[in-house]
């Protein structure tokens, strides 16, 4: 029997957070969203309230009515607090997604299971951290697993579902079932850098942003010939674009960090590193590899 969830809460308000608790509310559970300021929160459950205005409009043509008792349905199951312990006391399932630093989350996990119920299942959304050093100093290893999304976490279809050497079948079973009820496709991966989409996406986002740097082709005709080529929906600098310069970075940089052996021989993107430290991050900031300050 799968364990009962109910009660989920959701560490991190930035834009996977955010997501996440958006998708969650969505599905009818009680979400609790945390962040270590009231106003980072504030402006979080803001942008969650008109994305859910405008998927009411789309869902509720017309009918004014409707689309406002959607929109409330869905926040009124999502409160906000700064406060972690009063967060995860009651919860069935607690969710990480803040900073990929790895000293970090593992002393928030550290506090975490000493609060929340011995029943409750963790789980982290990291990107590029193992899951094993993320639960190294654990006690319940066993309820500890991955819930790898995937931005913008409403939109997207796919959950990477990960378990360490220690999870146990109960909890992967679990988490396929949060998965499932929040109306993702669910992909089960064992804990290994990258997991399968980033595992993928890093080496074949480095290449092509060193065939840039290499004066090989240009940025725009790179993604013309992947996607006609390869026939991906969307070329790998577009696709920088919409993740965000910072984050691809972020990445790139820690899975070279954390996993030397794995990563390190591939190449380093002078174009990236400089449109980062001159802000300029994709879509987000209006610049990045392509300009769309004229389209904000």
């Amino acid at each position: 029997m799968v364990q009962q969830i109910k009660n989920v809460a959701v560490i991190g308000s930035g834009l996977m957070g955010s997501g996440i608790a958006q998708v969650t509310a969505y599905a009818g559970f009680l979400v609790t969203l945390v962040d270590i300021k009231k106003e980072i929160l504030e402006v979080a459950l803001k942008k969650m309230e008109e994305r859910v205005l405008k998927e009411a409009k789309e869902k509720f043509n017309g009918n004014e009515q409707s689309q406002r008792k959607f929109v409330q349905d869905v926040i009124q199951r999502i409160r906000i607090t700064t406060d972690v312990e009063s967060a995860v006391s009651n919860a069935d399932l607690v969710i990480e997604a803040i900073v990929e630093n790895l000293e970090i989350k593992q002393r928030l996990f550290q506090k975490v299971e000493a609060i929340a119920p011995s029943h409750c299942i963790l789980a982290t959304n990291t990107s590029s951290l193992k899951l094993s050093d993320i639960g190294k100093y654990l006690n319940r290893k066993s309820q500890f697993g991955g819930l790898h999304f995937f931005t913008p976490v409403p939109k997207m279809q796919l959950l990477e579902v990960v378990q360490t050497s220690d999870t146990s079948e109960s909890t992967l079973e679990a988490l396929k079932w949060f998965g499932n009820k929040i109306e993702k496709v669910v992909v089960i991966c064992k804990d290994t850098p990258g997991f399968i989409v980033n595992r993928l996406l890093i080496p074949y986002m480095s290449e092509s942003m060193a065939l840039a740097d290499r004066g090989v082709a240009s940025i725009e005709d790179i993604d013309t010939a992947v996607k006609l080529g390869l026939h991906f929906p969307i070329g790998p600098f577009e696709l920088a674009d919409f993740i965000g310069l910072d984050i691809a970075l972020s990445i790139q940089n820690g899975s070279r960090e954390h996993y030397p052996e794995e990563y390190n021989k591939l190449p380093h993107s002078k174009m990236l590193e400089k449109l980062v430290s001159e802000g300029n991050l994709g879509r987000k900031t209006g610049k990045g590899f392509y300009d769309y300050r004229s389209k904000l």
